[in-house]
């Protein structure tokens, strides 16, 4: 059974969009938002994988229904393979649903498709590129594609490329010269350009260093208070989910099993299973693991392979 605590009211700052604006469509003209309805509507969503022809399906998100309403910063929290990723996918359109709805700010993602699109970005944690070309150069041949001009387009990137620390010595070299961490923080910027009603950050931070880890953590509150952008946020970092998140889902074999505040959770495992009152102990309880023991298992899987 699914836990639940009354969150707490949602944080939101006014609307400031970047000189490129939202992507547009072929008259010009980008989709309305309604502030009336929730930025992101998950209504008893079930996804399941066919593995074999004479086993069951694997169910990797099972029955899961959440409300964000707008300026919201969700934070889903899981071990691997709990379906965090899947679910991601299915927001964004990457997979189809096998059960259920998913509504963005009131448009259906399967009829409403393109409209969807236009207010969603996504970043995963292994973006691609195109690795001989540089990061403006990247950033500005997605600006094309959505439709921004080329003047503008160049400004905003190198505008949203200085603030995540890529300098102007950096813009022009391939991105395959550059670290991982690097090039991670050239997919949030890419992401960012179209200044998203809704972004979908699905491990943002993975890979990256300290101090770079601290600067996109910085961006995103940033973004959240000046764009008035909602975002998902899947992450392995509790100091992260605690820092950046005004609610955060617990998932645990494709359900969720807890959602709340960081506080309500931290309070309810305190009350409820008479634990210590951190983020890392509600994980436990009701996940039945720690993420340590989840980073191990993926490092013994790795040495595997």
């Amino acid at each position: 059974m699914t836990t639940t605590v009354t969150p707490q009211l949602n944080r939101s700052g006014s609307s400031v969009v970047p000189s490129g604006g939202r992507s547009i469509d072929r008259n010009g003209t980008a989709p309305s938002v309604s502030p009336a309805v929730p930025a992101l509507l998950v209504d008893r969503v079930t996804k399941r994988f066919n593995v074999g022809r004479r086993r069951e399906p694997v169910v990797a998100v099972d029955n899961v229904t959440l409300r964000l309403e707008r300026g919201e910063i969700h934070g889903i929290l899981g071990a691997n393979g709990s379906g965090k990723s899947t679910f991601i996918r299915l927001i964004c359109g990457l997979l189809t649903l096998d059960e259920g709805r998913v509504e963005i700010f009131g448009l259906d993602i399967e009829r409403d498709e393109l409209a969807v699109k236009r207010l969603i970005n996504r970043v995963s944690v292994d973006a691609a590129f195109f690795k001989k070309l540089s990061p403006l150069e990247n950033l500005s041949f997605a600006a094309r594609l959505y439709g921004i001009d080329a003047a503008t387009g160049r400004r905003d990137a190198m505008a949203i490329l200085a603030r995540l620390g890529i300098g102007e010595k950096r813009v022009g070299r391939p991105i395959e010269q550059m670290s991982r961490g690097m090039q991670q923080k050239v997919a949030i910027a890419r992401a960012l350009l179209t200044s998203p009603t809704l972004l979908l950050l699905d491990e943002p931070t993975t890979g990256l260093d300290p101090r770079s880890k601290l600067e996109v953590q910085g961006f995103i509150e940033e973004l959240r208070t000046t764009h008035d952008a909602t975002i998902v946020l899947t992450t392995h970092d509790l100091a992260e989910a605690e820092r950046l998140c005004d609610r955060i889902s617990i998932l645990n074999d494709g359900r969720v099993v807890a959602s709340s505040t960081p506080d309500g959770l931290k309070r309810l495992v305190a009350e409820r299973h008479d634990q210590p009152a951190t983020l890392e102990a509600a994980f436990m309880t009701y996940t039945g693991r720690s993420l340590d023991d989840d980073l191990e298992a993926e490092e013994d899987g790795d040495e595997q392979n």
